[in-house]
């Protein structure tokens, strides 16, 4: 009784503050040093998750006819029929298994999926794992929500990102609510291998374990042989705790249209549907025609993207590992390089230099948690010449930290 007195005193006679969970909250570092460079004309910017290249044309005539007609009421909370009739038909092809219209909810954005999630699975005090390094965002949702967050951090074997399953599983202990990886990952491009899929799976059967993927990246897989990265949407059977996140963002060019969905059990949809109420309450619908026109005749612009990316990958990749004290560990999809330079802790503080000394941005390492300190995120979705001059910027920065 004492203690909850005390509580309720101090909160009585404190200054007026967000809750203490808010509070804890990190700032953004991706925004802080982005910050420092925006608006100078003499700046490549590399530090955002985004393509340098606008909307597809025909995506974008798609969201002005529907403006134009009118369509700017109030839709359903979990998104129009005919989007989602069109996830279903896509996901379906996709996974090779079906995913029905009931499995699937339309939000605003992939950031929202996520919100979304950790609102309808997670309660305060429970257990969630999450893989990293990782965007910050994911990793800081359940904390949001009063939830423990357990960090399992990928590692380097042989040259390339890996993730030790036994140490995942070993950390997946029972009563633990919900699993939340990202791959391919942002932002290290760590992408799990199909083998792995399986025993994460059948672990989080057996103790009962939410699987939360974030899979906006899925498409953008480096192997060109194949179509998406590996899924556990592949190896969905009725009663498992699998919940995918996704947006139209990246593979589409849509990142200003703030379009994603959630392919969950038919029951946590419903539930949902009433957590969209609460939250955003519905998209705009101009987005949604644009959604459907991106699914219906989109291909050519993902293999377009996909093409690029790989391109500039090797481009990117193979130009840094020609600069002395310089790593870049492989990695299977994505868009972003995450390198190392020799000798260098405070990331953070060198990505600001990279600014104002050469007009290089690029995100800090210590962004994604600790086990981002000493990394840089290079963004590789841009035009070969930026890409170039890049490098030519870092190599002059090189040279003039060693003299």
């Amino acid at each position: 009784m004492n203690t909850l007195m005390s509580k309720e005193k101090s909160r009585t006679t404190s200054s007026a503050t967000p809750r203490d969970s808010v509070v804890a909250l990190p700032s953004s570092l991706i925004r802080e040093v982005a910050d420092s460079g925006m608006g100078r004309p003499d700046v490549l910017p590399f530090w955002f998750g985004e393509s340098d290249r606008v909307t597809p044309e025909f995506i974008r005539e798609t969201a002005v006819l529907s403006l134009n007609s009118g369509e700017t009421f109030y839709p359903q909370n979990l998104g129009r029929p005919y989007l989602r009739s069109a996830l279903s038909a896509y996901l379906t092809t996709l996974h090779g298994r079906p995913i029905g219209e009931d499995r699937v909810a339309i939000v605003s954005g992939g950031i929202s999926g996520l919100m979304l999630t950790a609102q309808t699975i997670v309660d305060p005090g429970d257990k969630v794992v999450v893989i990293t390094p990782l965007w910050p965002n994911i990793a800081e949702i359940p904390k949001i929500l009063g939830a423990q967050v357990t960090r399992v951090p990928l590692s380097i074997v042989g040259g390339a990102w890996k993730l030790d399953v036994a140490r995942l599983i070993d950390a997946l202990t029972p009563g633990t609510r919900m699993l939340v990886l990202n791959s391919p990952n942002n932002p290290t491009g760590w992408t799990i291998e199909e083998s792995d899929i399986d025993p994460i799976l059948e672990h989080c059967r057996n103790h009962g374990i939410w699987i939360l993927s974030d899979d906006v990246y899925q498409r953008l897989a480096y192997d060109v042989s194949v179509s998406c990265t590996p899924s556990f949407l592949s190896r969905y059977r009725e009663g498992d705790r699998i919940i995918s996140v996704n947006s139209f963002s990246k593979s589409w060019l849509m990142t200003g249209f703030r379009v994603g969905w959630i392919v969950a059990p038919p029951a946590i949809v419903s539930a949902m549907a009433k957590m969209i109420e609460y939250n955003t309450c519905c998209i705009l619908e101009p987005s949604q025609r644009a959604a459907e026109a991106a699914l219906l005749h989109g291909e050519s612009t993902i293999r377009s993207l996909r093409s690029e990316l790989c391109s500039n990958r090797k481009i990117l990749v193979d130009g840094l590992r020609e600069l002395p004290g310089i790593e870049v560990p492989d990695a299977g999809g994505g868009m972003y390089a995450f390198l190392k330079i020799s000798g260098v802790a405070d990331t953070t503080l060198v990505a600001k230099q990279l600014i104002e000394v050469s007009g290089l941005g690029l995100a800090p390492g210590a962004a994604f948690g600790p086990e981002g300190l000493g990394w840089l995120r290079w963004c590789h979705a841009v035009s070969e010449e930026k890409l170039r001059e890049g490098l030519l910027r870092m190599s002059g920065f090189l040279k003039r930290r060693r003299a």
